[in-house]
């Protein structure tokens, strides 16, 4: 072990939370090892608590507002 962070995977479609199985967009890598994956609604409810924790919290919630490249102009 070189003691370097790994990267940082983002969450996909395909990441789901462990709450209620919604899409993710909220990964909390706890301190003694594991992760947890949350929705943005259940994200919102526990991310305090996780950082008091010492969780490192990637939020990819901010993709929510986001108007996909491939939109339609009349939809941007």
């Amino acid at each position: 072990m070189t003691g370097a962070l790994a990267p940082v995977k983002p969450l996909t479609a395909l990441d789901r939370c462990d709450r209620c199985g919604a899409q993710a967009y909220i990964r909390a890598t706890l301190p003694v090892g594991g992760e947890l994956l949350f929705c943005a609604h259940h994200g919102r409810q526990h991310i305090a608590a996780l950082r008091e924790k010492g969780a490192d919290i990637l939020d990819e919630s901010a993709r929510l507002s986001e108007t996909p490249v491939v939109a339609p102009n009349d939809e941007r």
